[in-house]
């Protein structure tokens, strides 16, 4: 390196430290505010430390686990050592490791195979801890956390693929990821906010969200989209939507070629969506009966309005998709019988098992929720963006951390990631009623526990045709938690099991070269999933068209003249995708 690039390198890294102390204070004053508790935090250091301490007793009670735990971590970790130097040595299947650098350079393998042997070491000792205990989850998770963040792939001077960067950048690399990592701090206000994607990339309503369609109705939670048909008949009975709303709705309608709100009106659906608005202090009061009478209740009446129509098939996602659960039994209490098909992707019913989201919540943590949210009144977005980040780590933030820091890379353009980027705020009681009477007490699956608008409901009075979608690698709705929804409905329930998880294995279009397939089965539903796993039948590509033939096997009658935005009652607001979904 000349002397010119080292003045200009040096003076650049003068720069980025001038930035860098700018945010140490705003930063280390926030971390400390969170482990103190004077900040609400995902991860509350009080409750983690009891966990320990009361797995600590139990271990200390069980000598020959934490004998066994000994011999394999250092009998494990010295034929790692040694057999890497001896022989080729084999490629890891750990996505942390694919490079072929951790197998070539014995360093590095040996670095690699150590840290693999003290992983499966803690693994094996924490299975000896009692299952579905608390203190057990946490421990079990919180390991796994402090382990994944010390694998050698997240260090400059171990990861062999970093250093040869550097080398190669003549320390060009290690400048811009310091300046990534304080982009990122600074975009959170002193809190990592880890960018993903290229977030210049996209832009809502002219890469994302492009499908024509016109705002029908609003009122102060949602608006209403009527999609253009893109056929000249149309099936009779209009299709709406209901997205989550912790994220934008265009979840359902991303580029043309993923969009769901497309191929069903390709399909020759009607198709209409909710939108809901990004919540923001005023509207703390409203609670999961307002997202109700508000929402999809409020959506079924404006439909009749533009179309004349007076039943409905009905699609839910997530937590849209329990809220559309409940409204139906809300519905069949009052023998309210519009909605005469129904669909739920990625929603749990039965909570009785919610995989690891359980270590961040319980009544403890609820009550410092609702004392975070009293004067705000609401949960911020990151808040739900760093807990699904936690439960992923090395996918959603140790792999981002070599790339844009370690790599002084910036993330290619993700239209999947852009969206999970573009959250939205929970207002409080809606929160806080949501994760007590369904997370915590499981009320959605108990008849008469929940009561929606003056009203006992009971999913078991749903006697309409499902159609339940869960994914295999769901790490938000583990697919065996959403399958005892089979068995909880009144009516016929189908259950279709897909490929990949939460979001790619819904937002799975048909491709010639398809990604992710799916399963199914037309016996009846042992209580076991894994019963109806090892029975079900194994299918190629998309479950798109799977659902269509669904919908249409219940269709009834004749297709009529397409229903046109604004022919109808009800006219244009304004176009598609509306301001709701670009509030900020």
């Amino acid at each position: 390196m000349d002397r010119s690039k080292i003045a200009e390198q040096t003076a650049e890294f003068a720069s980025l430290m001038q930035r860098a102390q700018e945010l140490a204070q705003r930063s280390s004053a926030s971390a400390l505010a969170k482990a103190t508790g004077n900040e609400f935090s995902v991860l509350d250091s009080g409750t983690v430390a009891q966990a320990y301490a009361r797995v600590g007793m139990k271990l200390a009670q069980n000598p020959f686990a934490l004998a066994q735990f000994q011999i394999d971590l250092w009998s494990n970790s010295a034929k790692a050592w040694a057999g890497a130097w001896t022989g080729e040595g084999e490629d890891s299947k750990d996505r942390r490791f694919r490079d072929g650098r951790w197998t070539s350079d014995p360093v590095s393998r040996g670095l690699r195979d150590v840290h693999l042997a003290i992983e499966g070491a803690a693994d094996r000792l924490i299975e000896t801890l009692p299952k579905g205990d608390k203190d057990s989850l946490r421990v079990r998770f919180y390991t796994r956390q402090l382990l994944s963040a010390l694998s050698p792939s997240n260090y400059l001077a171990l990861n062999p693929a970093a250093r040869e960067r550097f080398l190669e950048t003549d320390g060009r690399s290690l400048l811009d990821g310091f300046r990534n990592l304080l982009d990122d701090l600074e975009r959170g206000d002193g809190r990592l906010d880890i960018n993903m994607t290229d977030r210049e990339a996209f832009e809502v309503g002219r890469d994302l969200a492009t499908t024509p369609g016109q705002v029908i109705y609003q009122n102060e939670l949602i608006q209403l989209i009527h999609y253009e048909p893109l056929t000249k008949t149309q099936f009779k009975r209009p299709l709406l939507f209901v997205p989550p709303w912790i994220n934008k709705y265009y979840i359902f309608d991303m580029k043309p070629e993923n969009s769901l709100v497309r191929y069903m009106l390709e399909q020759g659906h009607s198709v209409f969506l909710i939108s809901w608005v990004n919540p923001t202090k005023q509207h703390a009061a409203l609670s999961f009966e307002d997202y109700m009478r508000l929402g999809p209740l409020t959506a079924l009446d404006a439909i009749t309005d533009a179309t004349g129509e007076d039943e409905f098939d009905i699609l839910g996602f997530c937590i849209g998709g329990i809220l559309v659960t409940a409204t139906l039994a809300y519905m069949a209490a009052k023998g309210d019988k519009r909605v005469k098909t129904a669909t739920t992707l990625a929603t749990m019913v039965d909570f009785t098992d919610v995989g690891e989201i359980g270590v961040f919540i319980d009544r403890d943590r609820l009550q410092v929720l609702r004392e975070h949210m009293a004067e705000k009144g609401y949960l911020e977005n990151h808040h739900l963006q760093d807990m699904f980040s936690m439960i992923r780590e090395n996918d959603l933030i140790w792999s981002f951390h070599v790339m844009n820091y370690l790599m002084g890379r910036k993330p290619p353009a993700f239209d999947l990631l852009f969206w999970n980027g573009d959250s939205t705020r929970l207002p409080a009681a809606m929160l806080l009623w949501y994760l007590e009477k369904i997370y915590i007490e499981n009320g959605l699956r108990k008849a008469g526990h929940l009561t929606m608008d003056g009203l006992p409901i009971d999913i078991g009075k749903i006697d309409i045709p499902f159609y339940v979608v869960a994914t295999k690698e769901d790490h938000i709705a583990p697919w065996n938690s959403i399958y005892p929804t089979t068995g909880l409905l009144g009516g016929d329930t189908t259950f279709v099991l897909g490929g990949s998880g939460h979001i790619a294995g819904v937002i799975n279009p048909p491709a010639k070269r398809p990604k992710y397939g799916f399963w199914t089965s037309a016996a009846a539903y042992p209580a076991d999933p894994q019963d109806w796993l090892t029975k079900a039948e194994a299918h190629q590509g998309s479950w798109w068209p799977n659902w269509a033939e669904w919908i249409e096997s219940h269709s009834k009658g004749k297709k009529v003249p397409a229903y046109v935005p604004g022919s109808g009652a009800l006219k244009p607001i304004e176009p598609a995708p509306g301001s709701y979904v670009r509030a900020g």
